[in-house]
């Protein structure tokens, strides 16, 4: 029988002879490495029954917190591997755990899918298909590099962080919002040549502007970073604190200086001061006038979206949940005869997946809480760190999350493990609560190491542009000017909106 390697190293059978070959075809007709695929698998069913059946119970865990233990680390492995979607993943977490016995009964596991939280999550995912249908997208995109006169990489890149900025608040995941740019960016890049200085241009514009703008910009906008959303929830149902969507941005905004200081720094490493565009203006005048006329239903849908986004900054005045605000917004869009849009057109376009992922990481966060898991886990981490002043346990537990994080793809996944643990270890150290989960977490986002770290970075590493060396080069010190960013200049911010991180007893100033 004849057989061929692939880059596995699994041999690949053909299709029509073996079982097992129709197997392995099967797997990579999803896009996936059959070797990456069944280990991940199996070592996550293995793992989960090791610690569910033979490992034994640790000294001061609950046999419900065991039982977490194991479905947090079947998560962990299948999201790390994507040996299955990782929506699939987020939809059985709520089966594990009670049939795991983590959680008493099927609607308490499956808590996180009627979360205020992710059906805001759910309404901005269809109003971003929306947009995307009507090809808003693109407009806002070219508009804002014709309005702003382009002529050199650097101007590129501030053209479009601000794209990325008003896609920040029609679009809800960092993810989707590269995917969207990713078209435009890779038309932008396609005007360089290939002599040297306009390959660094191009490294420079599609990491600065898919990855650390798309992160970036999502740390200010509360539906605009998914993980953001996974800590608006716990602070409510963990602590009894809420944060309205215009709060969110007032502890947040000071985020976009970062971007500043990483376009410095970008640029500077690539050496990209004075690589001009070639064609200038001229050509991303062209890319416009291919647009056609704004019609009348776009100019309906930026209605809408101006009417949401003025009931979330207002939500303290008429306290109406952003939730509700958005589900409002639908009921505008669907109103019959105001639109033309198919619902299949936006059923495909809704990042279905991304949404399980996300109530599924929910439900789990809520099961590590109410099992003791998370407090159990911050009884371990807790010797790491006590005894220190609340800069250096910052320290340690920034560069612990992102060593972690070397593994992970999902930012969302990792946010949901955290976070619970996080919360759990403030008063043992004596810190405040929602400001040190805010700092570690925030830190989290911006895992700029390697390009598997992230969604958008993932979108990025496909144009082709860079390596993953330049990636990592530029990277590691991107990572550093973060962690100095939360501790130097976010904690201070939080301390002076009434969050000190070294108080934990602070009124609630919100």
């Amino acid at each position: 029988m004849n057989e061929t390697k692939d880059t596995t190293g699994i041999a690949a059978f053909p299709s029509t002879n073996t079982f097992f070959g129709r197997f392995l075809e099967n797997i990579r007709a999803r896009g996936r490495a059959p070797a990456k695929t069944l280990i991940g698998f199996f070592v996550a069913w293995a793992v989960f029954f090791f610690i569910l059946w033979i490992m034994p119970l640790p000294e001061g865990m609950s046999n419900a917190g065991k039982s977490t233990l194991a479905v947090l680390a079947w998560a962990t492995l299948m999201w790390i591997t994507e040996a299955l979607p990782v929506g699939v993943t987020g939809l059985l977490i709520p089966m594990l755990l009670v049939m795991g016995g983590a959680v008493g009964k099927f609607p308490a596991a499956a808590g996180g899918f009627s979360q205020p939280v992710v059906f805001l999550t759910l309404a901005a995912f269809m109003l971003a298909a929306i947009m995307q249908t009507a090809g808003l997208d693109r407009r806002i995109a070219l508009t804002l590099l014709k309005k702003m006169r382009v002529k050199e990489v650097g101007g590129i890149i501030w053209a479009m962080f601000g794209a990325n900025l008003v896609l920040s608040f029609i679009i809800p995941a960092a993810n989707a919002r590269a995917a969207t740019l990713l078209p435009v960016v890779n038309g932008i890049t396609k005007l360089f040549g290939d002599t040297p200085e306009e390959r660094a241009g191009k490294k420079a514009i599609v990491i600065q502007t898919l990855v650390y703008g798309s992160m970036i910009s999502g740390m200010c906008i509360m539906t605009a970073h998914l993980p953001n959303l996974i800590l608006v929830g716990l602070f409510e149902t963990e602590l009894a604190y809420h944060l309205s969507y215009f709060n969110w941005f007032l502890l947040q905004w000071p985020y976009l200086g970062m971007f500043v200081i990483t376009q410095w720094w970008v640029r500077r490493y690539f050496k990209t001061r004075g690589v001009k565009i070639p064609g200038g203006i001229e050509r991303v005048k062209e890319m416009h006038a291919e647009l056609p006329k704004t019609s009348q239903t776009e100019w309906l849908i930026i209605a809408v979206f101006a009417f949401v986004g003025l009931m979330w900054m207002t939500e303290s005045l008429h306290k109406i949940k952003a939730h509700n605000a958005a589900l409002m917004g639908i009921a505008l869009i669907f109103t019959p005869g105001l639109f033309g849009f198919k619902w299949k057109a936006l059923q495909d376009r809704t990042i279905w997946g991304t949404w399980l992922l996300l109530a599924g990481a929910m439900s789990m966060s809520a099961a590590m809480g109410s099992s003791g898991l998370a407090k159990w886990l911050s009884d371990v981490i807790h010797p790491l760190a006590t005894g220190h002043p609340w800069q250096v346990i910052l320290l340690i537990l920034m560069v612990g999350t992102h060593i972690m994080r070397l593994g992970m793809l999902s930012n969302v996944a990792a946010i949901a493990m955290l976070a619970p643990i996080l919360i759990a270890l403030a008063p043992k150290l004596g810190l405040h609560p929602v400001a040190f989960t805010m700092l570690v977490s925030d830190t989290d986002t911006f895992a700029y190491i390697l390009p598997t770290q992230i969604t958008a970075a993932v979108i990025a590493y496909s144009s082709g542009t860079f390596s993953m060396a330049d990636y990592a080069k530029v990277g590691w010190v991107a990572v550093l000017i973060a962690i100095a960013y939360g501790i130097l200049i976010m904690a201070p911010w939080y301390a002076f909106m009434g969050m000190p991180v070294w108080n934990p007893s602070a009124p609630w100033p919100f």
